[in-house]
C-alpha cells in the first residue's frame, strides 16, 4: 500500500473517506499489499456483482471465484496444506475490505465459509480426508458453509435441539434441521453440529460432521429478505449416513470446537463485516455530500454543519468499534502464536482462543450497531436520492440491519455480556443446565398444599421412571 491518502478506483482517485482514517499500523506490509489487491478485485468484479445480486438475488459465484483466484478463500488454512496461514488481524482486514469496497452479501458468504473452514482446520490433524479438502479450497474454489442454527432455539445456535447422530456400521447416521444456512444449495461442502452419538441429555455433549451436497437437502430459492439478497440463505435438512472419517474431531468435541474455532473467528468476522459496511456507508455518504450542491446557497451538502456533525459522530463511533475489533484480533494472535492452528496437532486440549470469549462478544455488538447507525445517518445525508433504489446507500441500509439480528442477536449477546459481568462466567449457562433457584422458590411459594402435593407426586413418578430406565437390562 502506498503512502497516498487515496487509491485508483476505475481510473480515478477513490472519493470515499481517505486513508488517513485507516488503522493500518495493525497490518504487515504483506497484508497491506493483499488489501490493495482485494480492493482491485472488488472494483472490477465484486462491487458490480453486488448490484446485480441485490436486484436479482443471483448467487455471486463470480465473486466467490475471484476470492479463490486471489488465494483468500482458504486464508486460514495453514501453509503446509497450501493456504495462506493468515492470522486474525489479516482475516479482520480481508472481511472488512470485502464488505466496504465489495459486497456485504458476499462478505456473509465469506464469513460463514471461513468459520466452517476454521472448524475443519481445528481438527485436521490425523484426518487425511479433511487435509485433502482444505488443501484444495482455493485451487478448486470449494466454498463451504456452517449449518448450525436450530429452528427450536433461534439465536442460541450452540444449542441443537432438533438433531442427532448415531454410530452405524458404515460410520455415522446424522440427522439435523437447520433454520437458515448461507450458500444453501451452492456450497460445495457443509459443516454441521448435532448432539453427540453418546448423548444422554447433556446438550453440551456435541459433535461436528462434514457433509457434501448429495447428503444435504438444501431448500434453495427460499431466500426473500429485506437485504443481503445474494447470500441465498435457506433451511437445510440432513438425514444421511456418512463415512467414519467425516466426524470432525470426535464424539463430544463439539463444544470445544465452538469455543476454540467457530466462535472466535465468527466474532472477528462479524466485526470486520459490519465495520466495513459502516465505512462503506460513510464512503457513499461523502461522495454524495461533496458533489451535491444547493444552487440557491452556493454550498455543497458537506458544507452544512449538521452534515459535518453527522459524519463526525458516525466516523468516531465506527473508528471506536474498529479499534476494539483490531485490538481483539491482535490479542488473539498474541495468544495463539500469530493465529496458528497447528498447536492442536500436539496439544488437542489447548484453549488459548477460548480465553478471549468475553472479549469477542462486544465486538459483534459494537460493529453491527455502528453499521446500523452509519447506514441510517448516511441515508439521511443522501436525502431523497438516497432513498431511491438507484443509490448504493439504500442497499447498504437494508444490508446493514442483518448483522444486528444474526445469531446471536445483539439482544442475546448483550444479555450474555451483562450476565457474565454481573455474576461471572458460570452464570451464562450456555446449555440451560443451572437451576434458577430464586425463580423456582418464588413459583413454589404460589402453590397451595394441594398444588404442592400434586407436584410432589409428579416428580416422584418421574424419578421412579428414570430409576427404572437405569436398571433396565440392555440387549
Amino acid at each position: 500500500m502506498t503512502d497516498d491518502l487515496t487509491f485508483d478506483w476505475g481510473g480515478s482517485p477513490y472519493t470515499g473517506i481517505n486513508r488517513e482514517w485507516e488503522p493500518d499500523w495493525f497490518l504487515t506490509d504483506e497484508q497491506r499489499d493483499l488489501q490493495q489487491q482485494l480492493i482491485e478485485v472488488c472494483e472490477k468484479v465484486i462491487r458490480p456483482n453486488a448490484i446485480i445480486g441485490d436486484r436479482t438475488g443471483a448467487y455471486p459465484q463470480k465473486s466467490v471465484e475471484a476470492l479463490a483466484e486471489l488465494g483468500v478463500l482458504g486464508a486460514v488454512v495453514p501453509k503446509k496444506y497450501g493456504g495462506r496461514g493468515e492470522n486474525n488481524v489479516g482475516i479482520m482486514m480481508l472481511t472488512e475490505t470485502l464488505a466496504r469496497y465489495g459486497c456485504p452479501s458476499t462478505t456473509v458468504i465469506y464469513m460463514m465459509h471461513m468459520v466452517a473452514l476454521a472448524g475443519l482446520v481445528f481438527r485436521a490433524s490425523g484426518n487425511p480426508h479433511i487435509q485433502d479438502l482444505i488443501s484444495r479450497i482455493d485451487s478448486d474454489c470449494l466454498v463451504g458453509t456452517a449449518s448450525y442454527t436450530d429452528p427450536e432455539t433461534g439465536g442460541h445456535f450452540w444449542y441443537p435441539k432438533v438433531s442427532s447422530a448415531t454410530r452405524v456400521p458404515q460410520g455415522w447416521h446424522v440427522q439435523k434441521k437447520a433454520a437458515w444456512t448461507t450458500s444453501c444449495g451452492y456450497a460445495k461442502w457443509y459443516l454441521t453440529q448435532t448432539t453427540s452419538p453418546d448423548f444422554t441429555g447433556d446438550y453440551s455433549d456435541l459433535a461436528v460432521f462434514l457433509l457434501y451436497p448429495d447428503e444435504v437437502d438444501a431448500k434453495t430459492g427460499q431466500w426473500d429478505a429485506m437485504g443481503m439478497h445474494a447470500n441465498q440463505s435457506g433451511p437445510v435438512e440432513i438425514d444421511a449416513v456418512i463415512p467414519e472419517d467425516r466426524i470432525v474431531g470426535w464424539p463430544g468435541d463439539g463444544a470445544a470446537s465452538n469455543d476454540e474455532a467457530i466462535d472466535p473467528l465468527a466474532f472477528v468476522q462479524y466485526a470486520g463485516a459490519y465495520n466495513g459496511l459502516a465505512m462503506g456507508a460513510l464512503d457513499v455518504g461523502k461522495q454524495h455530500a461533496t458533489k451535491r450542491a444547493h444552487a440557491q446557497y452556493g454550498r455543497t451538502i458537506a458544507d452544512y454543519l449538521t452534515v459535518q456533525d453527522a459524519f463526525g459522530e458516525v466516523l468516531s463511533n465506527t473508528l471506536a468499534s474498529r479499534m476494539y475489533a483490531y485490538g481483539f484480533a491482535k490479542e488473539l494472535d498474541d495468544r495463539t502464536n500469530n493465529g496458528s492452528w497447528e498447536m492442536y496437532e500436539t496439544d488437542p486440549d489447548a484453549r488459548p482462543r477460548t480465553t478471549m470469549t468475553q472479549w469477542s462478544l462486544p465486538a459483534k455488538v459494537l460493529a453491527t450497531k455502528a453499521a446500523w447507525e452509519a447506514t441510517d445517518k448516511m441515508l439521511q445525508v443522501c436525502g431523497g436520492r438516497g432513498y431511491s433504489k438507484s443509490s448504493e446507500i439504500e442497499r447498504l441500509f437494508r444490508d446493514g440491519k442483518a448483522g444486528w439480528i444474526m445469531a446471536p442477536t445483539n439482544e442475546v449477546t448483550r444479555i450474555l455480556v451483562g450476565k457474565w459481568a454481573l455474576f461471572g462466567a458460570d452464570a451464562v449457562d450456555w446449555w440451560n443446565q443451572h437451576v434458577d433457584e430464586p425463580a423456582l422458590n418464588n413459583e413454589l411459594g404460589k402453590l397451595d398444599v394441594d398444588g404442592k402435593r400434586d407436584l410432589a407426586a409428579r416428580l416422584l413418578a418421574e424419578i421412579a421412571e428414570d430409576d427404572a430406565k437405569r436398571v433396565a437390562p440392555t440387549n
